[in-house]
């Protein structure tokens, strides 16, 4: 396989390298993706904490604006109020088109960087975060997963699916007396 070339600029020099492709390393799993996310939340996107500095550029990588959600629904983890989350607002949607419970990431995030970092403005969506080391959440953990789908419906099957999970989690985790 030819991998393309892309030119990094150092100083006063130039160097070549080759870029690779977004891969993993062995199959997605939603239920890894459930037990292994310090927090879930259903959030809907409301607007922008920071805008984008150049409304007109849209990158694949992680964008320097940042969306305020608000949080519906805490399934998992600490209740908050918001999160923020780099990202851009749209006004289309963004559902995955595979039956749930999902294993692959939605459209978005299949162009480049292996997440999708648009949300459309006021959509619903199901947050898998976890925590960095300086505090703050994201949902640029498990790349290409889907970390971060927009859901159709309070009844929408995703979910249910992961309602459910969640709950099979507790209880396997509760001590038995």
């Amino acid at each position: 396989m030819t991998l393309p070339k892309i030119c990094v600029l150092l100083g006063a020099a130039v160097f070549t390298t080759q870029a690779f492709p977004c891969s993993i390393m062995g199959p997605l799993s939603n239920v890894r993706l459930v037990h292994d996310a310090d927090a879930i939340v259903l959030a809907r996107a409301v607007e922008y904490a920071v805008p984008p500095a150049n409304s007109g550029l849209m990158t694949t990588g992680v964008p320097d604006s940042t969306i305020r959600f608000k949080v519906i629904e805490s399934l998992r983890g600490g209740f908050t109020s918001e999160v923020v989350l780099p990202g851009y607002l749209s006004d289309t949607d963004d559902f995955n088109e595979q039956p749930p419970p999902y294993t692959f990431v939605r459209p978005n995030g299949r162009r480049g960087s292996c997440f999708a970092n648009t949300y459309r403005a006021g959509g619903q969506f199901l947050l898998f975060l976890k925590n960095t080391p300086t505090g703050e959440q994201t949902v640029n953990w498990y790349a290409l997963a889907p970390v971060n789908e927009q859901i159709h419906s309070i009844s929408d099957p995703w979910l249910t699916w992961v309602r459910a999970e969640v709950d099979k989690a507790k209880a396997i985790s509760k001590p038995k007396l």
